[in-house]
């Protein structure tokens, strides 16, 4: 009888110590992702990516942070934050005129390793399809379908901020 007491009392402990295991946090911000500083050639852009209703767009979080002065004028424009299964994604698009010249990916998943592995391969994919395309009807790069969801929808509502 004692045994049981003590076994019982052992596994009890042993149970609210693992479930007071949390996972490791990455330390610091994620680093932007950007297209570079000009035109890239990117392959299969036009068919544009379904929306699978896993992301979340919460509108109104990001604003201009300069004013379009003039049809030449370069200027950033920053997209919704959209948060999707895995975290939120946000773009920043640069503008000359009505041109996309930059892309930037200021939030982006970063949770765990994998989250950074799919990431590093699919967000200069997606920055160079986004330029070569001019607008957000852009493929989703397979394997990273919702991180490619959130992208296009926070593209697309900073290019429609940028037009007025």
């Amino acid at each position: 009888m004692r045994r049981a007491v003590v076994t019982s009392a052992a596994t009890a402990a042993g149970v609210v110590l693992l479930l007071s295991l949390k996972p490791h946090e990455a330390t610091g911000s994620a680093p932007v992702i950007s297209s570079g500083s000009g035109s890239g050639s990117a392959s299969g852009s036009g068919s544009g990516a379904g929306t699978t209703g896993a992301a979340d767009t919460t509108p109104g979080r990001s604003a201009s942070p300069a004013p379009a002065t003039g049809g030449g004028a370069t200027r950033k424009v920053s997209g919704d934050t959209v948060n999707t299964r895995y975290g939120p994604v946000q773009v920043q698009v640069t503008l000359a005129g009505s041109r996309i010249t930059t892309v930037d990916v200021v939030k982006y998943p970063t949770q765990d390793r994998r989250d950074r592995e799919i990431n590093a391969d699919a967000l200069p994919v997606l920055n160079q399809e986004a330029i070569s395309a001019q607008n957000a009807q852009i493929d989703a790069v397979s394997g990273a379908t919702y991180t490619s969801d959130g992208y296009i929808r926070s593209l697309q509502s900073a290019l429609d901020r940028a037009k007025g």
